[in-house]
């Protein structure tokens, strides 16, 4: 009797859902598993290179990897996973348009990855804007752009410095490189605007802790709190935002801060779906997974990345949430699921970080690689090199070493492209135009 394919169903395309299914088309044959991949994006978004859309350094697709065109034999469903039964093994899905659908499968790889945490302060999630999507980079680009705008064409002068005042809360990674992209940005156009100077830009950076950047060295994130505050960073430490009331930053420090803009970049949490499909957890809501990257004690499911807790063999722990380790628990993934279903051993998941690389803007950046440090223009242009062969797309390589290289000997773009509500509610208002004229 022939064996039927095993079927194995892929919730999430990041890092976890995309190198676990690349790992599986290259090493399954037809004949031994279909794959089905759920997402709501037809795209895996390379989250590194998002401080680097928001300055206008790269084109926003750029930054993402087309999955129907890098997976060859994997099935892509445009939706999203809303229920698991893994008694039964039938997985519930919620295609873009139209009725939800039952998925049976063999093995699931849960690859759900995380969302900001959203603390409780009032008027938080009314007023900020977080970090975590293409659309947020793009938001905040245009946005920081259009508050120059205003700026520019203002005389009052309680106006002009709330558009010129931008807070960003959180420095940890993803703060303190969202925060001097953009910062860089802003600095590089002031060319452009007749009546601004580098001098009128306020930047604030706050962080409840002693230190930012605690991933790095405590030498190195000094070194980049004092390139920060060099450029007039004011970076605010052991400080927390109170409230955001009426376009008034409250700080604990006992300041209030007059701005347009506020980023919200103060930490993530698993995916609130995790908590809901009926499988182990730990405390704070990630997955509980074991050395192989099951989750524990439960047969035929698998995980990895932000979503979960990974034990660290190599440093103790779990597994810090950082790009490189979430891309090799993608790999060990699909390795490790062709091992059971062939009845072969399982490998751990170890892995010793090879540094970290942080961009403080054009030919700035600061980190350490294989334990020697390196800042300035060199750590700069080693986390260029090192995402750009990360990205499992020849094209999409080419398109992002093409942006960089154009970019270098010209200024910056400083077009501001203001979203589409809708095509009906563009025409809407050019009927009442029309009619006023």
């Amino acid at each position: 009797m022939t064996r039927r394919p095993a079927r194995i169903l892929i919730a999430g395309a990041g890092y976890i859902g995309l190198y676990a299914a690349l790992e599986l088309e290259a090493r399954l044959g037809a004949h031994e598993a279909s794959i089905t991949l759920v997402n709501p994006d037809n795209f895996m978004l390379y989250q590194p290179l998002l401080p680097e859309v928001a300055s206008a350094t790269i084109e926003p697709r750029h930054a993402v990897v087309p999955l129907r065109k890098v997976l060859g034999r994997t099935r892509f469903v445009k939706g999203r996973l809303t229920g698991l039964d893994h008694g039964t093994r039938r997985a519930d899905v919620q295609p873009v348009d139209g009725p939800g659908s039952v998925y049976d499968y063999d093995h699931v790889v849960i690859g759900l990855g995380s969302t900001s945490r959203i603390l409780p302060v009032p008027g938080l999630k009314e007023n900020a804007v977080g970090f975590k999507s293409i659309e947020e980079a793009l938001y905040l680009r245009n946005h920081v752009l259009g508050r120059m705008e205003a700026a520019e064409a203002t005389r009052d002068p309680d106006v002009r410095s709330r558009a010129l005042t931008f807070v960003v809360v959180g420095g940890g990674y993803t703060g303190v490189e969202a925060l001097a992209e953009l910062e860089d940005l802003t600095r590089a156009v002031c060319g452009y605007y007749p009546s601004i100077t580098v001098g009128d830009l306020r930047w604030v950076l706050v962080e409840a802790t002693d230190r930012i950047l605690p991933t790095v060295d405590e030498r190195l994130a000094g070194y980049a709190l004092a390139e920060l505050r060099a450029r007039g960073i004011d970076v605010r430490l052991r400080t927390l935002l109170e409230s955001v009331e009426g376009g008034f930053l409250r700080l604990s420090d006992g300041e209030t801060i007059r701005s347009d803009t506020l980023v919200w970049v103060a930490g993530v949490q698993p995916h609130p779906l995790i908590g809901e499909l009926g499988l182990p957890t730990t405390e704070d809501g990630r997955l509980d997974a074991d050395a192989y990257l099951r989750v524990r004690g439960v047969d035929g499911a698998w995980t990895g990345g932000d979503g979960a807790a990974v034990p660290d063999l190599a440093a103790g722990g779990t597994v810090p949430p950082t790009a490189q380790h979430a891309r090799r628990q993608g790999t060990k993934v699909g390795e490790n699921l062709v091992a059971a279903l062939r009845g072969a051993p399982l490998q751990e998941f170890r892995h010793r970080s090879v540094g970290e690389l942080v961009t403080l803007g054009r030919r700035k950046g600061v980190g350490q690689v294989m334990g020697r440090h390196v800042r300035g223009t060199a750590a700069w242009a080693l986390r260029r090199a090192y995402y750009l062969a990360s990205i499992p797309s020849p094209s999409s390589r080419a398109r992002i070493l093409s942006d960089w290289l154009v970019g270098l000997p010209f200024r910056r773009d400083i077009v501001q492209l203001s979203p589409v509500r809708s095509p009906a509610e563009v025409l809407t208002d050019a009927r009442s135009e029309q009619d006023a004229a």
